[in-house]
């Protein structure tokens, strides 16, 4: 899991980052040519953030186009960048677990993280776990909603973005965990929200982002997030080691990479591009909007944080008796 240890890391590293933004911006030739960011949903979060965070890249390239490519649980993109060319010129924005949990869920990956070279995360956010009407109104706590689970085992399910994605394990391990069948039931995007509001479903696991203005509004009601600290966005939501599953505690992370043979000298201009980026007034009160915490650390620190993380999920997978699909 993600430890005190890493986000005090991140902690530091953003307040190089707050610093570094003190000293003016180097003015640098753009590239004489388009450059493309890759998302692999449907728009909605990602598809945001990569438009908020090119809206600011200027001295990367002239122009900068963000393509949504869906399909096969954002595959689809990230095999699209693999075969780009090594030049820059195609980047690909996506949550970590297209690199430290997709190995472990299917049989045929057709890519590997050593395809790829990470550049910059770029934000985080913690996962909310919500329920709706389905559940009754007593049930204020997530203790009580794993009681109200083992009471009605065939109305426990949660639904998600997708089969396979982090989202899904942490449904899994919630049940795995505190002992009960919790029934997984995946949507494409956000489209678990509008069954959970009808009462068709008992809850969904989400990013903070998705539900937010509906918590805050009393249509859904937020019983933990997972993050290591409470979310400044719903700051009376107890997290899950508040609540008694600290193995549940967990970010999503949203980071950039290019195909891994991109020269060193293209990387490093990316890699400053985005950080020039990230320390804009624009994508601060952006990403406030999206409710998406900003956390930039190096190339090595991404890198090793890929590799950590695809242990631990290793070891979810293995825990939950997932069997890896084609």
């Amino acid at each position: 899991m993600i430890t005190r240890r890493d986000l005090l890391a991140v902690s530091a590293a953003s307040v190089a980052l707050c610093a570094a933004g003190r000293v003016p911006r180097a003015v640098a030739q753009p590239l004489a040519r388009t450059a493309h960011i890759l998302t692999g949903f449907t728009p909605g979060l990602q598809d945001a953030l990569a438009r908020l965070v090119a809206g600011q890249m200027k001295d990367y390239a002239e122009t900068i186009v963000v393509e949504t490519r869906p399909g096969a649980a954002g595959r689809v993109a990230v095999e699209a960048v693999k075969a780009a060319d090594a030049d820059g010129s195609v980047m690909l924005l996506a949550p970590l677990g297209f690199m430290m949990l997709f190995p472990h869920v299917y049989k045929t990956l057709r890519y590997e993280p050593r395809d790829f070279t990470p550049v910059s995360t770029v934000a985080s956010t913690p996962t909310l776990l919500t329920v709706g009407p389905k559940v009754p109104g007593d049930v204020r706590t997530l203790a009580d909603f794993v009681a109200w689970c083992r009471a009605n085992p065939k109305q426990a399910a949660y639904g998600t973005a997708g089969v396979g994605t982090t989202l899904h394990f942490l449904g899994a391990m919630l049940g795995h965990t505190a002992g009960f069948e919790f029934l997984h039931v995946p949507y494409q995007g956000n489209g678990s929200i509008q069954d959970l509001l009808k009462g068709e479903i008992a809850s969904a696991v989400m990013p903070i982002g998705s539900s937010l203005g509906l918590v805050q509004s009393g249509d859904l009601r937020a019983l933990v997030t997972t993050g290591p600290r409470r979310s400044s966005f719903l700051p009376a939501v107890p997290t899950v080691a508040e609540a008694g599953y600290p193995s549940l505690e967990d970010l999503t992370w949203y980071g950039f990479f290019v195909p891994a043979k991109t020269p060193a000298n293209i990387v490093e201009r990316l890699n400053s591009a985005i950080q020039a980026a990230l320390r804009t007034d624009e994508v601060r009160s952006g990403m406030a909007r999206l409710a998406v915490e900003l956390d930039a650390i190096s190339m090595g620190d991404f890198a090793r944080l890929i590799a950590s993380q695809s242990e631990r999920w290793k070891a979810i997978v293995q825990a939950t008796g997932f069997t890896p699909t084609n």
